[in-house]
């Protein structure tokens, strides 16, 4: 682990103050010594203690020190307003010192970046030790850990990542598993592998933390046996449910915010909304509406937990002759087990709806679909305001809600997921247990990709390049690309693409006032190769504007309308991806951008990875025919083709990033490409399975000029939908070969 400056989670937490190390004093023996750093108690940690004793889950710390010692697995089952998310990893944390940490330290995994990093502070500040010591805690881009920290917070995401070089966590003799219920993949999967690394490791212990329902399918699933913890749940709010299902679900939850403000009432509110961008779209309307209101009422403060939110979170605020001022805090069906503390919040406002993005294996794409939340998070959210709050609900109380939360297993790409898995096989470690299998057609399809990308061998097995692609923190197909650019001497430019992609949209939504000249602003980046190539424009605009000294990066965002918080993100990620890269001995070319060569560099890169991403415009408006299923797609509103300037210039044949099935159908990040490169870059195995088309026939008459002079009754049948590979291969030229880095 490495060692991490704690100045960042100063300014997050300001109650947390560095404390001196243990050699700097020497003690009486009449001072109550903290048993993790050796140093004296603080006041602070007195007061947090009686605190923390109100907490239900302080009556079952005997029966759950119980369970530990005589089970390698306990489940613990609460709701919100119970403790058990702070209290739980830090007795787990005692275990293992009880055991001078022989068979490891502690590590609590969270659902997200800001979950981990806040509880972490939290329960440092509980612990009285100095956070990125003792306590610490590890997210995607940043690392806050010490050799002294014995309880260490993280997102399940990156724990699996952990796995990769330590297959059975050896480091640590106890793994909390929180918000077991919010059934992500990555903790899905780490359910599955730790029974049998609990097999494995006798001395290990795992805790699971989830709500009552959930707790009741792990113990189904792991047998009798299995301590059950309950906590004694928090009373519910006052509920107040609307008499009919209201369509108009958004301004219908923003209206009845600005009422409970008018009303006077003190406390803050939570409102559940179904989207990040509904949650966007309700902080600028609240803003907005808060001028209007009179001073009377006192200010109005939205504050956004949706995307890239973090940071302290506003000060309630007094000004003279008005009340305090009231929080708004926005969310999405990813809180409902709200993880800041809410002792301010009275009021909770719940849509009973939430957008999901749920994957279709056959067209290989995300549909957007609007589908009403489980009945256990509606219940979550009906305690979170606490017996004196009140709860209201956009939706008629006898209305039927599913009773658990849907497995995000069953609803997204596993391409990523069974490549993991495949890198787990190497590392000796058995079938993953799923408690709901994926679906058999989402697990053929995964494979398949990964054949496509070369990643398996004739056995099934990760080739070569498949472990090396494992070892890269980006979804396959990116991996491949940027494997492909170390042999077309563009590593440079498509470590930008990358990190560009994979970081949040860096283009800011402009109000409709300046949209023309945010318009304006972003054009000016457009490059005539493609999106791919203007995200990178952009990046390298960005990291000059840091080099000048006479203009801020931060106002240089702002006058182009760019999101400065997505840009730096984007240098992490790159930063990153540069060190996994130089750690695994690939090589870096220097950056040529810009060069002819280079252009056609960066192509033969992006197809090498995103060759079954391909549209044809088949009519010369902007309708584009995606060959891998026959779907109509068009260019997303951002795509600098879809600028007014490039209407009459449309790209015949394009790579795109990403496809989503929504009102519009549009890719994302488009470039245009030569069929020609493409025949060459494409595995023929993958050309041959194309479902027949129009764009097919053009492309087999490329790679086969003679075809369309041959007699009627003599032509080859290679028009089958989902044929085999083999018979493909044999009907087809042999003279273009699978693409060369394969």
């Amino acid at each position: 682990m490495s060692e991490a400056s704690n100045s960042s989670a100063s300014g997050i937490y300001p109650e947390i103050e560095e404390r001196p190390r243990r050699d700097s004093f020497v003690f009486g023996d009449d001072l109550e010594l903290n048993q993790f750093d050796g140093l004296p108690f603080s006041s602070r940690y007195y007061q947090l203690l009686e605190e923390r004793k109100t907490l239900s889950v302080w009556k079952v710390r005997r029966e759950f020190d119980e369970a530990v010692v005589n089970n390698q697995l306990v489940i613990v089952s609460g709701a919100a307003r119970t403790g058990r998310s702070t209290q739980i990893p830090q007795w787990c944390a005692e275990f293992c010192l009880s055991a001078q940490y022989q068979h490891g330290v502690a590590v609590c995994s969270q659902t997200s970046r800001q979950q981990a990093v806040d509880l972490a502070l939290r329960v440092a500040d509980e612990m009285d030790v100095n956070i990125g010591h003792e306590v610490g805690y590890t997210v995607p881009l940043e690392t806050c850990c010490s050799s002294d920290t014995v309880l260490r917070f993280c997102t399940d995401d990156m724990l699996l990542r952990e796995m990769m070089s330590d297959p059975f966590l050896e480091s640590y003799g106890v793994i909390v598993i929180d918000r077991a219920h919010e059934r992500t993949v990555s903790t899905d999967v780490l359910l599955g592998l730790l029974r049998d690394i609990l097999l494995q490791r006798p001395y290990l212990r795992v805790v699971v933390l989830a709500v009552p329902p959930m707790a009741d399918k792990l113990l189904n699933h792991y047998g009798g046996g299995v301590p059950l913890i309950n906590l004694e749940a928090t009373p519910p709010s006052q509920v107040v449910h609307s008499p009919s299902s209201n369509k108009d679900h958004f301004y219908s939850a923003l209206r009845l915010v600005l009422e409970i403000h008018r009303a006077k009432e003190d406390g803050d509110v939570v409102v559940f909304l179904a989207s990040d961008e509904e949650v966007l779209c309700a902080h600028s309307i609240l803003r907005r509406e808060s001028t209007r209101l009179g001073a009377e009422l006192g200010p109005l403060e939205p504050v956004d937990l949706g995307p890239g939110a973090g940071g302290p979170l506003p000060a309630l605020k007094r000004q003279p002759g008005c009340k305090r001022s009231r929080r708004v805090f926005l969310s999405t069906h990813r809180g409902d087990d709200i993880w800041f503390p809410v002792e301010s919040v009275c009021f909770v406002v719940d849509t009973g709806v939430q957008k999901k993005m749920v994957y279709r294996p056959r067209i290989r794409a995300n549909s957007e679909v609007l589908l009403p939340i489980s009945q256990s998070q509606a219940d979550l959210r009906k305690r979170l305001a606490g017996p004196a709050g009140k709860c209201f609900c956009l939706y008629p109380e006898d209305i039927q809600l599913p009773v658990e939360t849907s497995p995000k297993i069953l609803e997204s790409n596993l391409t990523s997921t069974v490549l993991f898995l495949k890198r787990m096989e190497i590392a000796g470690l058995g079938q993953c247990d799923f408690m709901d299998r994926p679906d058999p057609e989402g697990l053929m399809q995964a494979l398949e990709e990964l054949d496509y990308l070369a990643a398996l061998d004739d056995d099934g097995n990760l080739s070569e390049i498949g472990i090396i692609m494992s070892e890269i923190p980006l979804d396959p197909q990116m991996a491949k690309a940027l494997l492909a650019s170390c042999e077309f001497d563009c590593v440079s430019e498509m470590l930008t693409i990358a990190a560009m992609s994979s970081a949040p949209s860096c283009f800011l939504e402009a109000p409709a006032d300046t949209a023309h000249e945010a318009a304006q602003c972003h054009r000016k980046f457009q490059h005539p190769e493609g999106d791919h190539f203007t995200l990178i424009n952009i990046y390298n605009a960005f990291k000059q504007s840091q080099r000048e000294q006479c203009l801020s990066a931060e106002k240089w965002c702002r006058d182009y309308f760019l999101d400065h918080s997505a840009l730096r993100t984007a240098e992490a990620i790159r930063s990153e991806l540069t060190d996994t890269l130089n750690r695994i001995e690939l090589p870096i070319s220097d950056p040529s951008f810009g060069t002819r060569t280079n252009t056609h560099n960066i192509k033969r890169a992006l197809l090498a990875g995103f060759f079954m991403q391909i549209a044809r415009d088949v009519d010369g408006s902007g309708n584009y025919f995606i060959l891998a299923h026959k779907h109509v797609a068009h260019l997303h509103p951002l795509s600098g083709y879809g600028a007014p300037s490039h209407k009459m210039g449309l790209p015949e044949w394009v790579v795109f990033h990403e496809y989503t099935l929504s009102e519009n159908n549009c890719m994302k990040t488009v470039s245009e490409i030569s069929p020609q490169v493409f025949l060459k870059m494409a595995p023929l195995y993958f050309f041959y399975n194309l479902p027949p088309s129009e764009s097919q026939d053009i492309l087999q008459d490329m790679l086969d000029p003679d075809r369309s002079r041959k007699p009627a009754d003599g032509k080859q049948n290679v028009e089958t939908d989902g044929g085999s590979a083999a018979a493909g291969c044999a009907a087809g030229p042999q003279t273009y070969d699978r693409c060369v880095i394969q």
